[in-house]
């Protein structure tokens, strides 16, 4: 409990400490999000709104572990710093992405295929170093049913990419309204340190400082959001509530705790193909669905607290269903 305690609170410290000064240096810098010309016309007033403020979360998140690393090497035990490490690397390829759509003074970046490139080798490795430093085997754990799944370990490498790249993606499509990602992903980091807290698991320092960082930034980041996270921010999430999976084994888990991340991709996905196949016609009033609800006269505060609840919802049962 102490360590959650303190990746908490030093994680929320730093970010409301850091946080108004970093978005005035973005300012500054002429960071701003440029909005896409095909996007929610109502959202024309948040151009230029300081953007790649998931640094403040990142740098958050970095001084607990930091802080930690020397206990860390002294008991061998590495799971938090592998975890920040997958999640830095998806966020230096959101810095990326930003920093190239901020040259070119437009709303992209990176190509598809270099993000899916990038994002792949990222994951690979990941799982890689999991498993020969020994945090990880490849068995398929279903929660809920107590069952083990044995596989071969190709099999369980390409499994875990295909998760990874999906959900990094996933989350990356929830960020599309102030609040929206950092709420019900900071509901998706409490789960996993209470998750993490039964098991007596070190990587709850990872978790919890993710949750005290989130908690921070939304402090900036709650409607009216005076900066976004950016595909900094979001990749980086993408790679840390994945982290968080693999890191207690249980990645399945990913489909109950992870259900907004999963219906805004599915609706992007059945936009697309109802779209091709009906040459032209709709099947939401935009896509993802976030944006549906706002063309339906949904606030984003209500859109925020509504996913949220929800997020909150599957992570309790998820939580009843695995320590009973």
């Amino acid at each position: 409990m102490k360590t959650i305690l303190f990746g908490a609170a030093a994680a929320l410290a730093v970010a409301l400490l850091i946080g108004r000064p970093l978005i005035g240096m973005l300012r500054r810098m002429k960071f701003g999000q440029k909005i896409l010309e095909d996007g929610p016309t109502w959202h024309m007033n948040k151009q230029n709104t300081p953007t790649m403020g998931g640094l403040i979360f990142i740098l958050a998140i970095l001084v607990p572990v930091l802080v930690c690393l020397p206990a860390m090497i002294s008991t061998g035990e590495y799971r938090p710093l592998l975890m920040l490490a997958l999640s830095l690397v998806f966020g230096a390829i959101g810095f990326i992405d930003d920093y190239t759509k901020i040259k070119k003074k437009q709303n992209k970046g990176l190509t598809a295929g270099q993000k899916l490139l990038l994002q792949l080798a990222a994951a690979a490795l990941f799982i890689t170093v999991m498993r020969v430093m020994g945090y990880l085997e490849p068995v398929l754990y279903i929660p809920f049913i107590a069952l083990s799944i044995d596989l071969p370990w190709i099999v369980y490498l390409l499994f875990a990419v295909f998760v990874i790249v999906g959900c990094d993606n996933a989350v990356n499509l929830t960020d599309g309204i102030d609040g929206l990602c950092a709420s019900v992903t900071a509901v998706v980091a409490a789960f996993f340190t209470a998750v993490f807290l039964w098991a007596g698991s070190p990587a709850r320092l990872f978790s919890a400082a993710l949750l005290g960082g989130l908690l921070g930034f939304l402090c900036f980041n709650r409607f009216p959001a005076k900066v976004f996270m950016g595909d900094t921010g979001s990749l980086f999430l993408g790679g840390a509530v994945c982290a968080m999976a693999f890191a207690c084994n249980m990645p399945v888990i990913l489909i109950p705790v992870g259900i907004i991340y999963i219906v805004e991709t599915l609706s992007d996905i059945i936009q697309v193909v109802y779209f091709k196949a009906t040459h032209g016609k709709r099947f939401f009033k935009m896509a993802p669905i976030h944006h549906h609800f706002e063309m339906c006269g949904w606030s984003e505060r209500k859109i925020v607290a509504v996913f949220s609840a929800v997020t909150v919802l599957t992570c309790v049962l998820s939580y009843i269903g695995i320590v009973r």
